[in-house]
């Protein structure tokens, strides 16, 4: 049933993607006109919906907060008649996640929604309060990412209630609460997504991605974490390179360095970075702490190095590839000395697909009918990892990036672009009903 409803959702796309270009509005129905003038009609309200999460502390590890913002996020989600329930992150040590859940008509197709209730800017941080700006910005811990993001996806969902269209979908809403530091195991902690997505048809993410309002995201990168040890035959620094005595552990990590570098470094949308490197007589490296600490002096042979490290890939074939390069390398020891390499797989990818491509071409196909001009696909490389990653592969399409647009996300200088709020929520609100469909 799932694959009949998604070839036919994919027939409808195709054929509005297909559509004639459209003038400011004129491409659109009655019913999307009265969509398009309930997102105006609450824009104002979701603004102060917007400043009221912003102004609660949500760090992650501050978990009272993130569940405080849940229930604030919950209330408006029952609002619209969503049965809401909150899922305990105790086993995973976390706050928890907010889930919301709407049937629609039978046989209405089913539609995962994705956003996160949490920041980086934890309780002890100097970035805490809202402050608008001017009539168009605001600054505020997690504005665009993403408090903003939830705000322009329950205001989609209101202007489809208000136009009463909104029984025509089925939709299940997952926010998170610890997208930016998220608890393992992944197995756990995005269990209840990976369920969703495993029932939806379509999946739509609200984090951002570039902040430019004319791109969205078909594919972002996987993270997957690396610890490179190496070892040497410790001597006086003069019998280095000699029979016996060999390069030390200094001069192998540096070839494997180099010859991932050399190797990898050109291949498009993988990137590779050694983060951190300690060596010497004695090295140790704290992964978790993101510290190290090493003993050697300069006269003699460096026993021990230790590299933390990360890398970045577009689909789960590549990042395998790439590891098994890496692998290689590793394995191709200088004289007298050993390495080892070990993978920790974060995030997964978020690999591009013409399902994914079919949805943002219906994306962009409603933002021209709007009068808002087009949307392009973001290189996956202007953003990081995201819970939208986790439906790879369950989904027949999926699009992230369509939250509120911002700047400096994850620092002091967040800032969001206010305009983007109404924009986008009618581009989605229009993109949903012609899920359903209609146009």
């Amino acid at each position: 049933m799932k694959c009949a409803r998604v070839l036919v959702r994919l027939a409808v796309l195709s054929l509005i993607a297909a559509a004639p270009p459209a003038c400011a509005a004129s491409g659109l129905s009655s019913t999307e006109r009265r969509i398009v003038a309930a997102v105006d009609r609450h824009a104002p309200a979701s603004l102060r919906l917007l400043e009221r999460a912003v102004s609660v502390n949500s760090g992650t590890m501050n978990l009272e907060g993130v569940r405080e913002v849940g229930r604030i996020f919950a209330l408006e989600f029952e609002a619209l008649g969503f049965k809401t329930e909150w899922e305990d992150g105790a086993s995973w040590a976390r706050a928890g996640h907010l889930i919301a859940r709407r049937e629609g008509r039978p046989g209405s197709p089913r539609i995962l929604l994705i956003g996160h209730l949490d920041t980086v800017f934890e309780k002890d941080s100097p970035f805490q309060r809202w402050e608008r700006l001017d009539d168009s910005t605001a600054h505020g811990p997690g504005v665009c990412d993403m408090k903003g993001g939830d705000v322009v996806m329950l205001l989609a969902l209101r202007s489809l209630a208000d136009a009463r269209v909104l029984d025509r979908l089925s939709v299940v809403a997952v926010l998170s609460g610890d997208e930016e530091k998220a608890g393992v195991p992944h197995s756990i902690s995005r269990r209840s997504l990976v369920e969703a997505a495993d029932w939806a048809d379509v999946a739509i993410g609200f984090e951002d991605g570039d902040g430019d309002p004319k791109t969205a995201v078909v594919a972002r990168r996987g993270a997957t974490n690396w610890r490179l040890r190496t070892s040497g035959r410790p001597a006086h620094s003069s019998q280095i390179f000699r029979e016996g005595f060999g390069y030390g552990a200094i001069f192998e990590a540096a070839r494997i360095l180099d010859a991932f570098r050399d190797s990898l470094s050109g291949e498009k949308y993988l990137t590779f970075n050694p983060g951190v490197m300690v060596g010497g007589t004695t090295a140790s490296l704290d992964p978790e702490a993101s510290r190290g600490s090493a003993f050697g002096k300069s006269n003699v042979i460096a026993e021990s190095t230790s590299v933390g490290g990360d890398l970045r890939a577009v689909s789960v074939e590549q990042r395998e590839s790439a590891k098994e390069r890496m692998r290689r390398i590793v394995d191709a020891h200088l004289p007298l000395t050993g390495a080892k390499i070990e993978f920790a797989d974060g995030y997964p990818p978020l690999a591009p697909s013409d399902g994914n491509r079919r949805l943002l071409a219906a994306f962009d196909r409603a933002s021209r009918d709007l009068g808002f001009g087009p949307v392009t696909e973001m290189d996956p490389r202007m953003a990081g990892a995201a819970d939208i990653s986790f439906a790879d592969g369950r989904v027949e399409m999926a699009l992230d990036g369509v939250g509120l647009m911002g700047d400096g996300c994850h620092t002091v200088g967040e800032t969001a672009d206010l305009r983007t709020l109404p924009i986008n929520g009618k581009r989605v609100a229009v993109l949903l009903w012609r899920l359903a469909g209609k146009k």
